[in-house]
């Protein structure tokens, strides 16, 4: 059977959509490949249907719980038994259950800390490993509070495991970061398949707003007036709680927050309630969205600036899937950046930290220094990272690599902050700059492009008017009939 006869007899597709095919094809002809495919044109079918067609089990690394647990379950949804997500949700009956049935998987999802657990290592080094895949592959290149330093050592676990055919899967990637994803898997020749980032029927527009009060202003009016759903996006938990509870005092009462401190019940619900239109709106942080395969999603607003345009675009690629006309709007404030500064330094740690850690590492368990410098997640993860990549290399002032790797990490940050903010005060069309950060040409122009080119916001206004009207006029009907009124 040919991935075209499959596609339709195992998915219930007639036709690739762009880029799937290309990357199938060249995964079947054994060469590691690097897919760079828009947001929502289907990415996770790349490693579904080849897993049919190539003997053994398929590895899928994946950054989110919420994300792999998501994929797993549309996969058994679809009728796909043969599929397990190695997590945290697993209890330790669950998970002992697992690594003895391993074996019979087809599908394995698993975070890339999990390769690092050498149990699950040399169960995977007894099986036949059809094809490793690296989804949200530009994490590898990323530093930030929702990523983990482990998906830099996913070439290490390759290496344990042979070097299988590899798959990395991303929607945006500039050219510095596909790069990296090649070094970081230890890949030396692999095929890069890179297709538009370009999503042609989302329109963009930023509006500048004078303060805080007016930014809440604007999105009431907004949310109010819009189709939905639609997702709002904040850079804090605190923000989308609050936002959430603001659009419910001004009469959206179908309005709930999303994001990762949340327990599993609650988030899966919140989704579910969403995806089964349920609910109209989302007030969320970069948690949600991954995985998230809704089709009607009509507008993203983003209350904060985001903090790189990798993110951004991700984004706003959750409206349109379905196809059809949606609208990104982002509310900017001068001095919005400032946020993203205070973020970027609580992310990681301070010269004082990293001195004590160093000190204190030989005779004190990682968990109790923790708690003793009163380190969060994400700085007691970079410090460990690259306390072990010093003590590999034999360095003799640790503190000092650290402190090095940490300072370049906000360079890094400070020069995404930039960029975002140098597209938000560009002249030009913004779709064509957002493309030009990708080394991309716009070569066809859509007609609803973005604020620049003369974007008519009332079209999507109109519309939510209109459908309203012709609701309200339906109902009227309706009752004129039953009660035989005469309008």
């Amino acid at each position: 059977m040919n991935a075209t006869q499959l596609l339709y007899e195992k998915f219930g597709y007639t036709s690739f959509r762009p880029g799937q095919e290309e990357t199938i094809e060249s995964l079947l002809l054994n060469k590691h490949t690097l897919s760079m495919l828009p947001t929502g044109t289907g990415k996770s079918l790349c490693y579904q249907l080849p897993a049919y067609l190539l003997s053994g089990s398929v590895l899928i690394v994946s950054p989110l719980l919420s994300l792999m647990q998501d994929q797993a379950e549309q996969m058994k949804i679809r009728g796909e038994k043969s599929v397990i997500a190695l997590n945290s949700f697993l209890s330790f009956q669950e998970k002992r259950q697992a690594y003895k049935t391993l074996p019979q998987y087809r599908f394995i999802f698993l975070s890339p800390e999990m390769l690092a657990n050498q149990q699950v290592i040399s169960i995977l080094q007894s099986m036949r490993i059809a094809l490793f895949v690296v989804d949200e592959a530009h994490c590898i290149s990323q530093w930030g509070h929702d990523f983990r330093p482990d998906y830099r050592l996913l070439g290490e676990a390759r290496a344990k495991l042979g070097n299988p055919l590899t798959l990395a899967l991303t929607a945006t990637a500039a050219p510095n970061v596909r790069k990296d994803i090649f070094k970081y898997l230890n890949i030396e020749q692999g095929r890069e398949l890179v297709f538009s980032v370009d999503r042609p029927n989302i329109a963009m527009a930023v509006w500048n707003v004078m303060n805080m009060a007016e930014k809440k202003q604007r999105l009431a009016e907004l949310c109010q007036q819009l189709k939905k759903p639609g997702i709002v996006y904040f850079s804090s938990k605190k923000g989308a709680e609050e936002g959430a509870e603001y659009l419910r005092t001004k009469g959206m009462s179908r309005t709930a927050f999303y994001h990762g401190g949340m327990n599993q019940e609650d988030r899966i619900l919140i989704q579910q309630q969403f995806q089964n239109d349920e609910l109209d709106i989302i007030c969320a942080t970069s948690a949600f969205g991954m995985g998230i395969n809704k089709n009607n999603i009509h507008f993203v607003i983003h209350f904060h600036l985001p903090s790189e345009f990798e993110s951004y675009l991700q984004e706003i690629g959750r409206a349109g899937r379905g196809g059809e006309d949606s609208l990104a709007i982002l509310l900017y404030s001068a001095g919005d950046e400032d946020l993203h500064y205070l973020i970027a330094t609580k992310e990681f740690p301070s010269d004082g930290q990293i001195n004590r850690y160093t000190e204190l590492a030989d005779d004190m368990v990682p968990g109790e220094i923790d708690v003793l410098l009163q380190l969060n997640e994400s700085q007691a993860r970079f410090i460990r990272h690259y306390l072990t990549e010093a003590n590999k290399a034999g360095l003799q002032d640790a503190a000092d690599f650290i402190r090095k790797k940490r300072d370049q990490q906000l360079l890094k940050k400070e020069e995404k902050r930039k960029q975002m903010l140098n597209w938000i005060h560009c002249e030009g069309c913004r779709r064509e700059a957002a493309l030009a950060y990708f080394a991309e040409t716009l070569t066809a122009r859509p007609v609803k492009c973005c604020d620049h080119c003369g974007l008519d916001f009332n079209l999507y206004q109109k519309r939510l008017i209109e459908e309203e009207k012709e609701v309200n006029e339906s109902w009227d009907s309706i009752l004129a009939s039953i009660f035989s009124i005469k309008g």
